[in-house]
């Protein structure tokens, strides 16, 4: 641990002087010498140093969106090659290249993190040694002591003896109750972290042996800490319980507002903006309208739920634009079929109906005629002379109207023959 702490000792100065001044305002409110001020001090240098990291675990993301992406193409270079390693390997290194991704950005704030977890560390290890540490004086380090956390000192671990834990004014039992429940919720949470993102967070639609590998540290992570955790002083404990729970927090808000294409949680998403969208007519916020901007820009390469958010504005008479807005759209907005392909409303509404058999056999014009004439528009040579018996009608009279549809298709009928009375 020396070695590790020589390693470190640059940083191990700036982190005791963060957790003093921390201790100066708790301890004004709480005490210097309670469990409370120490403990605070820890937590508070927890959250500054995570909000510090706010742009790496950006970036993080974005990398592993970037490698889930790339996990299809990663498959068919290691079965090509599968026989030639170097040659998978320069592929491999070529594909990063184009894509712009690099495969550590997923392990930065865990490295940027790590140099804060041992400087921490060495802190408290020298306050149970009862050896000052940066700017940790003798005062201090004697207030630091005194310090306990539900009756457990910050500088007790859970392998300490008997002897060690009453040197630090503790018991045995109460040092190993209160550490073993704090490996526990530190186990869990991790735990609880990376199986959110394995069961809402993933793209389900593409089978991967990435998904594999984050399903076998959905397990070896816990086991880990359990295992690592019994020889953790309490105050790192609660620096580490601590940035599992922010982790847990930042990664369940990532989910909820920017889920991965294809994944559980974004067809929760897009249900909830739907909702949200229709019912103000419009997007709010650059974070909506990142969302509606990426989707609009896919165009056929819209997933089944992104499909279905489009559609689901135009049935409400909305129109989603390159820009991320939503506008109010017109009759002849464009309705994207199953398959990705844009159709008019309008022009499925306004399809001819289909004609009858008499309006077929009658041509084109028989459509348009009217089926009888008025009195009025009769010619007069074809109306009855008086008698009983009637005329004939005259070819080209309104008795053409009465045309049955049994007539010829290539001429008028043939005129029956009259009466012979």
């Amino acid at each position: 641990m020396d070695t590790i702490a020589s390693l470190f000792s640059f940083i191990t100065t700036p982190v005791s002087w963060v957790i003093v001044q921390f201790h100066t305002v708790y301890g004004a409110i709480f005490g210097p010498d309670t469990g409370w001020a120490w403990g605070l001090s820890i937590v508070s240098l927890v959250i500054l140093i995570r909000i510090c990291l706010i742009p790496l675990f950006v970036k993080q993301i974005k990398a592993t969106r970037a490698m889930q992406t790339l996990q299809p193409e990663m498959k068919k270079i290691q079965e090509r090659y599968k026989n030639d390693k170097q040659r998978q390997s320069e592929e491999m290194m070529k594909l990063y290249k184009e894509t712009g991704t690099n495969p550590l950005s997923s392990c930065l704030p865990i490295l940027a993190q790590s140099p804060f977890f041992f400087a921490l560390y060495h802190v408290l290890n020298g306050i149970a040694n009862n050896e000052t540490v940066g700017v940790i004086n003798e005062s201090l380090l004697q207030s630091a002591q005194k310090a306990h956390i539900f009756g457990a000192p910050l500088a007790a671990k859970f392998t300490d003896s008997a002897s060690e834990v009453a040197a630090l004014d503790a018991s045995l039992t109460t040092v190993r109750i209160v550490t073993a429940i704090m490996i526990v919720l530190m186990s869990a949470s991790q735990f609880f972290t990376q199986r959110q993102l394995m069961t809402k967070n993933v793209d389900t639609s593409v089978k991967t042996p990435f998904m594999q590998q984050q399903k076998m540290l959905m397990y070896v992570f816990p086991i880990m800490f359990a295992v690592f955790g019994i020889n953790f002083p309490v105050g790192v404990l609660v620096y580490w319980l601590t940035t599992n729970v922010w982790t847990m927090g930042q990664q369940m808000y990532v989910i909820r507002n920017n889920p991965t294409p294809g994944s559980k949680a974004q067809i929760a998403y897009l249900e909830r903006l739907h909702k949200h969208v229709t019912h103000h007519g419009k997007t709010r916020g650059r974070g909506e309208k990142a969302i509606v901007k990426a989707i609009v820009t896919k165009g056929r390469d819209r997933n089944d739920a992104e499909r279905k958010f489009i559609n689901g504005l135009t049935k409400a008479g909305l129109v989603a634009q390159a820009d991320g807005t939503v506008i109010k759209g017109e009759a002849q907005a464009a309705v994207e079929t199953e398959d990705g392909t844009p159709t008019s409303a309008a022009a499925r509404r306004q399809q001819p109906k289909r004609q009858t058999k008499a309006q077929r056999q009658g041509g084109p014009k028989a459509a348009g005629e009217t089926t009888s004439l008025s009195k009025s528009d009769e010619p007069e040579d074809a109306k009855p002379s008086g008698t009983s018996q009637q005329a004939a009608p005259k070819p080209g009279s309104g008795g053409r109207s009465k045309a049955q549809s049994g007539q010829r298709k290539g001429g008028p009928q043939r005129p029956k023959s009259p009466s012979k009375k």
